[in-house]
């Protein structure tokens, strides 16, 4: 006969949902409703008596780590435009207790806005009744310890187009209380940052920023956003869109989302732990969750409930990794095959698991994860890990693997023996260099460009229309080009807003806990003067402070061997510096010839309007004589003003550089002073650092322009 489970992967219940999912809402629904909470105004400090629901619903949220709430910005911005969000106190009601449906009392505690997605939300927000900008979510920090249940997030980078049921604060029976609908997906918008929700039950006020449950795989998927004004279905937020947090200013820190993640995935894998109570867990819950009708890998080829949980908490005890390029290698690895580039960068190793799911091939995702967790066994943390947990990793990896198959444990002994021993020889180098300072020789390489991939921004012309087309990419290396997001016909004025959020992603993928990555921007010489080093990043801040920003010609190069020649000088230094545009301050145009007699680590310098003659002319005659490395600027706003002070301070700080190799971050410590308001470097304003790698060669593709 067949199981409950089994007839409900396939038969129909009269309200539309199968007898699947009908169970699988039962089973889910106790620890939903514990995890969600409603959100009002504060009442003056922390109450649990009755009086904790009374005063105006402001929406919904729930908890997704101990003491930390997620709801939607919208929810926490009740009260108009004046209110500030980022630091204002909510109140939060919930369950008390770690369980659900057990009667457990309700509470209330006080929680801070931590943090709000766009953070532009913070000075533009959309007129009453408007959309706000997605992702439009808010980390709500609680004030006070409390025990409370915690949500199961999802790592899938995309959710399924599936039944899901959402919970929120309704008033249904004139007091308000944590209720559940069903409904589907149907379908996503926003570039995936929002999920369509059907229209089978209607989204009632006070429900936004409550939990939105994948009825088959038991994971929060979304964050409910809107409803429809003419009934029922809305939009909910993907939660996938967290890791759009920003990130630490020029350190290019993870910060809060992965603490947030960390301590999700330890409060599982404690609760899956404990023998301290027989309530059910979420783990409990996705082991009983009814099986799809056909599953192409079966039981060998995806890990147990018990074992997922086991792994994320496994990982989650080990140091952040050092990129997001590091948990994609490591994916792609495992995977087989390069994964998904549209979505959101992984930034914890958990996030690599997502990326992981329904692989190609016949071993199963099981398998993938197995080979993924020991490349992170022996990956090299920014900081050694606690004592112990690589190697207990490892140990639950062979363990594991047990249940499958000879071969795999085999394959994943003899990984482990290559990452340790590749491991080992980092190691050995990291200390030579070290011991090989300690006696005298100068660190300068510490101060050059990371050696890691970089973000490539490119522009093109639309026609003779004042018009532009552009691309943002992740650069690895020759032929190793990621796009991340391109567009057309956008305005030079539009661009700063178009690229905001590409921009962002791109960093994410290529920041490191130790350097922020270099952007490289390839546009033609007559857009030289693009103040893309100006544009605003995380936190305000612009981009050119945050991170070293170049210039780079689009088109191809002189000689290879002439351009490699003069790169490499200049690189190893000196670096004399030569007006290509101006003598005695007045614009001259340099002769080929003479731009050929100059000495190979020479940096030709540019003072005037790069858009304009003669300086264009200059920088495509300086490019065509093999000069990787040059200068131009953004000329000051008083076309009177002298030049001198400009080439007087680029002359020292070639001098100080020695080579041009550190030039990239020299340029960005200027930047720096020149946003913190110093008079001594005022002549740096607009300085722009022209940089073509000959080892770092550009896609020869356009994007497709749009129609005319």
């Amino acid at each position: 006969m067949a199981t409950q489970g089994e007839r409900g992967a396939g038969q129909g219940m009269p309200d539309g949902r199968s007898e699947g999912s009908a169970r699988a809402y039962e089973l889910l629904e106790p620890l939903v409703r514990a995890a969600t909470v409603r959100v009002h105004a504060p009442s003056g400090g922390y109450d649990s008596s009755g009086n904790s629901w009374s005063g105006p619903t402001w929406g919904s949220g729930f908890f997704i780590a101990p003491g930390w709430v997620l709801t939607c910005a919208h929810v926490v911005g009740e009260g108009g435009a004046a209110v500030r969000l980022v630091g204002r106190e909510v109140a939060i009601t919930f369950q008390s207790g770690s369980a659900a449906g057990n009667g457990a009392a309700s509470g209330t505690v006080a929680g801070r806005v931590d943090c709000v997605l766009p953070e532009r939300l913070e000075g533009r927000r959309p007129g009453r009744r408007a959309l706000w900008d997605l992702p439009d979510l808010a980390l709500v920090r609680v004030l006070a310890p409390v025990s409370h249940a915690c949500a199961w997030l999802t790592d899938r980078p995309r959710p399924r187009l599936a039944e899901v049921a959402y919970f929120g604060c309704t008033e249904d029976l004139g007091t308000p209380e944590i209720t559940g609908r069903t409904t589907r997906l149907r379908g996503s918008a926003g570039n995936g940052a929002a999920i369509r929700l059907g229209g089978e039950d209607e989204i009632e006020p006070g429900m936004s920023g409550g939990p939105v449950v994948d009825l088959a795989t038991g994971e929060v998927v979304g964050v409910v956003k809107a409803r429809r004004h003419t009934g029922g279905g809305g939009l909910a937020v993907s939660v996938v869109q967290l890791r759009t947090l920003p990130l630490v200013p020029a350190t290019g820190q993870v910060g809060t989302y992965r603490r947030v993640m960390q301590a999700h995935d330890l409060y599982h894998y404690d609760e899956h732990r404990s023998d301290l109570n027989s309530r059910r867990t979420w783990t409990d819950v996705h082991d009983e969750l009814p099986a799809p009708d056909a599953d192409p890998f079966g039981a060998r080829g995806r890990l147990t409930a018990g074992e997922r949980t086991t792994l994320c908490g496994l990982l989650a005890e080990l140091p952040a990794p050092g990129s997001s390029e590091a948990v994609r290698a490591l994916v792609e690895e495992a995977r087989g095959e390069e994964p998904d580039p549209s979505a959101p960068a992984p930034l914890s190793w958990r996030d690599g698991l997502g990326l992981l799911r329904d692989p190609p091939g016949g071993e199963g995702e099981a398998a993938a994860m197995l080979r993924y967790a020991t490349g992170v066994s022996v990956a090299v943390h920014r900081e050694p890990p606690s004592p112990g947990a690589d190697e207990e990793l490892w140990d639950w990896v062979r363990t594991t693997a047990e249940r499958l198959w000879r071969r795999l444990r085999r394959e994943l002994a003899e990984r482990r023996a290559r990452g340790l021993a590749e491991a080992a020889a980092r190691r050995r180098a990291s200390a030579a260099r070290a011991v090989h300072h300690a006696h005298g020789a100068p660190p300068r390489a510490a101060a050059a460009l990371p050696t890691g991939p970089s973000v490539l921004l490119e522009a093109w012309a639309h026609g003779w229309e004042d018009v532009y087309d552009w691309r943002v990419s992740v650069l690895a290396g020759p032929g190793r080009v990621t796009p991340v997001e391109s567009g057309v016909r956008a305005t030079l004025a539009a661009l700063p807003e178009a690229l905001r959020a590409p921009l962002a992603e791109a960093f994410r993928r290529c920041d490191t806990h130790e350097a922020a990555a270099l952007l490289e921007v390839a546009v033609a010489p007559e857009l030289f003067g693009l103040a893309v080093d100006e544009w605003p990043g995380a936190g305000g801040v612009p981009v050119g402070v945050q991170r070293p920003v170049v210039l780079r010609h689009p088109a191809d190069g002189p000689d290879p061997q002439e351009a490699a020649r003069r790169w490499t000088r200049v690189q190893a230094g000196p670096l004399p510096d030569e007006r290509a545009d101006c003598a005695g301050g007045r614009p001259r145009s340099p002769s080929p010839r003479w731009l050929a007699g100059l000495a190979d680590n020479t940096v030709p310098v540019h003072c005037r309007a790069p858009w304009l003659e003669p300086t264009l002319g200059s920088l495509l005659a300086v490019r065509a004589a093999g000069y990787g490395v040059a200068v131009c600027r953004r000329p000051p706003p008083d076309p009177g003003a002298s030049c001198e002070p400009y080439h007087r301070g680029l002359r020292e700080e070639f001098t100080e550089a020695g080579r041009g190799a550190l030039l990239p971050q020299r340029f960005q410590a200027l930047r720096g002073r020149v946003h913190g308001a110093d008079p001594d470097a005022y002549w740096a304003a607009g300085v722009a650092l022209i940089w073509n790698d000959p080892g770092r060669p550009l896609p020869e593709d356009e994007p497709l322009q749009g129609d005319l």
